[in-house]
């Protein structure tokens, strides 16, 4: 599995359990979506995600053609 596709399911389960948290815990949650989505913008922008610079160098994940 390549990084990008271990970033994407990464933030996507983040933000399913940050909206789950948000309707049945606390709605001040919703700041933990509002972040990895924030994220997930910049990282289109500018090719760094420090999800992708922690696979790459600590998991030695092979990279794919969005985080090389």
């Amino acid at each position: 599995m390549s990084i990008d596709r271990i970033v994407m399911a990464f933030a996507g389960t983040v933000i399913l359990i940050s909206v789950a948290l948000t309707h049945y815990h606390n709605p001040n949650w919703m700041w933990l979506t509002v972040f990895v989505g924030a994220n997930l913008l910049q990282a289109g922008f500018t090719r760094f995600c420090p999800l992708a610079t922690i696979l790459k160098k600590v998991f030695g994940a092979k990279p794919g053609c969005a985080f090389e």
